[in-house]
């Protein structure tokens, strides 16, 4: 994407497209088209459909160098819902910076089954926890589906509860959504409901330490690790579930939580160990199929 001065054909819109995407392509940047459609998109202040709509424009030389320095730093595997801030999340465009975890396709389906729950269940109000809130993409989404929820966002960051109150703003839930800095589940008393809740929801960090240099890029380097590993297998997460998460639920109440590939198996080892909770339900995600979501109820012991 060179100069003007260098080239008798215009940088329009199609041409900055074609380029670009091949240019991401050879940097193995995934999605490469739709990187550089989102990545110009933002540096022209536009929605993403009005790129076709206006293939013949010419971007003035300011957002042309804008929009280079967007494309270098995709090239070095910055992720793209960073550099323009933000990320579709259940149909809804959530803020994101890189003190939260990117929302997950994957993780749709733990919010399509605590939505399910939330509406056949009896009572008239639901009062759930989203532990690990992070952007808040959990809580929000089920709360912009269910008027009669309420819910409380806790994380150990700060500034991860920062965006998750922005993106609660955003979509008109912030009044029934308490945001919480806790580590784990060492929750204030006050914002525990009397009884306990309802339901606990978490997608919770469950990559093996020793399994972190294998991911991506984009995400080894970028993303929060402590949003991502949990100790030599990836299960310490679960045993803090285990062993205090019946003592903030209600007696027969729910917890639902996202899984790594292939632990299922020890996942329900964890959790039904000590007969505190029984598992109910699993559910594989849309993406590749992988058994991502698990239920269990909490029991009287």
């Amino acid at each position: 994407m060179g100069d003007d001065t260098h080239t008798t054909e215009a940088w329009t819109v199609a041409r900055l497209l074609a380029w670009t995407s091949e240019y991401l392509a050879q940097a193995q940047v995934d999605e490469p088209r739709l990187s550089t459609e989102l990545l110009l998109a933002h540096a022209l202040g536009w929605a993403k459909i009005d790129l076709y709509a206006r293939f013949d424009h010419v971007p003035a030389e300011t957002q042309r160098t804008a929009f280079r320095e967007l494309i270098r730093q995709a090239a070095e595997h910055q992720p793209i819902a960073y550099l323009i801030g933000r990320k579709e999340f259940y149909s809804l465009s959530f803020e994101v910076t890189p003190d939260v975890l990117i929302p997950r396709p994957e993780t749709e389906t733990l919010v399509e089954r605590v939505i399910d729950h939330c509406r056949a269940g009896a009572a008239p109000e639901v009062n759930f926890l989203d532990l690990g809130t992070g952007s808040g993409c959990i809580a929000v989404a089920v709360l912009s589906q269910v008027p009669t929820a309420r819910a409380v966002a806790s994380d150990v960051s700060p500034a991860a509860l920062a965006v998750a109150r922005g993106n609660a703003d955003r979509h008109g839930v912030s009044d029934r959504l308490a945001c919480v800095e806790a580590d784990a589940l060492a929750l204030p008393s006050e914002c525990v409901p009397e009884g306990g809740f309802d339901l606990i929801a978490s997608n919770p960090p469950y990559i093996a330490d020793e399994d972190l240099p294998a991911l991506p890029d984009s995400v080894r380097r970028f993303e929060p690790r402590i949003a991502l590993t949990a100790g030599p297998d990836g299960l310490a997460f679960y045993r803090v579930l285990q062993g205090s998460a019946a003592e903030i639920l209600k007696p027969g109440g729910s917890l639902f939580v996202e899984i790594g590939a292939g632990a299922a198996g020890e996942v329900r080892r964890i959790l039904e160990s000590e007969n505190r909770f029984r598992h109910t339900g699993t559910w594989r995600d849309h993406i590749e199929g992988h058994e991502r979501t698990l239920q269990f109820v909490r029991g009287e012991a």
